[in-house]
């Protein structure tokens, strides 16, 4: 049997945000609503319209902005208490992945008593939420769509909590959000999105159609977009391309779930603080490679599908050449990781078994050293 769920509501609105009093109808039950962002998207004036249209209409606005890249647990259950002080009947995440999985966990501890140590896994997070919209402001993450909230616990270890009670309500998609993006945030998110899709059409125990199909076609719109964005940051259809496709990955794998490159790539980010798309990007090629004695006709479906040609070599190939066109770094030296850190790193990543198992070859410590080895 084949399940698969997404969001009920999605909005596609150039400028929506500004008008984001037009957007809520139906969701949350008082006039009190918190948006869940971080200090730099805050900086950068981008919730400011809306924040301006929810006042105008009569709505008392709290902003959360304390969120921060890989968010920590103690964040979290910060905001959470903040959100239920103030009393919010509605929380919006509004930026990229972290305050979108921020605002998720958020929203499910001020609706419901479990606490934060039940979360983590699979299907563990039950009981109701507060109503929650997420409006991303990056095309990568596809963490609107998503049911999973990834956090640090500890000092440098990540956790998941996947579970359908974190999808959000309602999302909003708004191009002109992501204008002015630079271009290595832009490169090294469009390339995560791909991962994405890529890790969704070869996460073989939970592989589907519906997935297979959103996949093919966020990869379509990706790659039609990713090099556009980088050349010209205002070109608008092409930031509407990547958006979208963003958002059809997100889809993707949010019912086919992410394997081995990511659970690679989240010690560079728990140890080293690299963000999330660029460790991705950094690891990509070489699992793609290791992958390949089991994944080359997956691999090679995607390459006819882009028409690249039938191999799966073919798809490694493009992805290299993007990262080149992107200028996106290839090495770990790039990022200020040295040799010394792959033991650790590598034992780290082997503890991520909720990824590995979805992995189309099963994933080895010596083969984890080698995969980093040969990005040193």
């Amino acid at each position: 049997m084949t399940q698969f769920r997404t969001v009920s509501d999605i909005r596609i609105a150039l400028g929506g945000a500004d008008r984001l009093s037009e957007h809520i109808d139906g969701l949350g039950n008082n006039k009190r609503i918190c948006i869940v962002t971080d200090k730099g998207v805050r900086a950068l004036g981008l919730i400011d319209p809306a924040v301006n249209s929810l006042q105008e209409a009569g709505f008392d606005v709290m902003v959360f902005d304390d969120v921060v890249a890989d968010p920590p647990e103690t964040i979290v259950l910060r905001g959470a208490a903040q959100l239920k002080e103030f009393g919010a009947g509605l929380v919006i995440g509004f930026g990229g992945g972290s305050p979108m999985d921020t605002a998720k966990v958020m929203a499910h501890l001020a609706g419901c008593p479990q606490p934060i140590a039940e979360l983590y896994g699979v299907g563990l997070a039950k009981g109701p939420s507060l109503p929650l919209m997420l409006i991303p402001t990056t095309a990568g993450t596809g963490s609107e769509v998503t049911n999973v909230a990834i956090l640090t616990t500890g000092k440098t270890e990540k956790q998941g909590i996947v579970a359908n009670a974190l999808y959000a309500d309602r999302v909003l998609l708004d191009a002109s959000l992501t204008i002015g993006l630079p271009k290595m945030i832009s490169a090294a998110t469009g390339i995560d999105a791909m991962v994405h899709a890529i890790e969704a059409y070869t996460s073989l125990p939970q592989k589907n159609p519906l997935s297979d199909s959103l996949a093919l076609s966020a990869l379509s719109k990706l790659r039609r977009g990713l090099e556009r964005v980088c050349i010209d940051g205002n070109d608008l259809e092409a930031r509407t391309d990547m958006l979208i496709g963003s958002m059809l990955a997100g889809q993707a794998f949010s019912n086919a779930p992410c394997a081995a490159v990511h659970a690679l790539a989240y010690p560079l980010g728990g140890f080293f603080h690299v963000p999330h798309g660029l460790s991705n990007a950094l690891v990509l090629e070489e699992v793609m490679k290791y992958n390949l004695p089991n994944a080359d006709t997956y691999y090679g479906e995607i390459a006819d599908y882009l028409r690249l040609g039938t191999q799966g070599t073919n798809l490694i190939d493009e992805m290299a050449r993007l990262k080149d066109a992107t200028c996106v770094p290839k090495t770990l030296s790039e990022v200020d990781i040295t040799a010394d850190a792959i033991p650790m790193m590598a034992k780290d990543a082997m503890t991520k078994e909720r990824l590995l198992i979805n992995n189309p070859r099963a994933m080895t410590y010596g083969a984890v050293v080698s995969i980093y080895e040969n990005i040193a």
